[in-house]
């Protein structure tokens, strides 16, 4: 089981690189590791068991979070319309996006940042996605709104790209310039 000890804190080198696609099909090894990852994410959301082994809430984790260069990550979200988003998903990729922008009102959180930072981060209101699930399946996923929101900062992730990076008025030694 994955616990906050095993998730990778900024300034860890993994944290900016790009991660390595994930051979199809994937290996045991990766299927049980994404599968342990979309695991987590559920247990964070669950009051008791968060309390019992000390979990953060989170709706996303990342591979290169738990210490794995690979493009790979799980979410578990709803939808505007209260639809569950619950998936381990390789691969992914961005095949679309919409011009105009959005952003979470009270900015964005991060497992592997264990302190606040405020600002806007500015991201697609609409992207559509493709990828590969747990269960081998490809898929095609046409996201809006928060999940929108959630899919993009796990594949920042994917990049090397920490949330911060877009807060165009953030000023630290963590921060990377990065081409928006």
């Amino acid at each position: 089981m994955i616990t906050m000890k095993d998730i990778v804190r900024e300034g860890h080198p993994v944290l900016r690189q790009i991660a390595n696609e994930v051979s199809l099909p994937p290996s045991q090894e990766d299927k049980e590791t994404l599968q342990s990852m979309l695991e987590f994410v559920i247990n964070s959301q669950d009051p008791e068991i968060a309390e019992k082994y000390d979990l953060r809430p989170g709706v996303g984790l990342a591979a290169p979070q738990i210490g794995v260069p690979k493009r790979m990550f799980a979410v578990h979200t709803t939808d505007d319309h209260d639809k569950l988003i619950s998936m381990g998903i390789f691969n992914p990729k961005i095949v679309s996006h919409s011009v105009e922008e959005t952003h979470l009102e009270n900015g964005e959180g991060c497992l592997s940042v264990d302190r606040e930072i405020p600002g806007i981060v500015p991201r697609y209101a609409r992207i559509t996605i493709k990828g590969t699930t747990l269960e081998g399946e490809e898929v095609t996923l046409r996201l809006r709104g928060f999940p929108a929101i959630v899919f993009q900062h796990e594949l920042d992730h994917l990049n090397g790209i920490m949330f911060y990076d877009r807060i165009a008025d953030f000023k630290d030694e963590l921060k990377r310039e990065i081409n928006i």
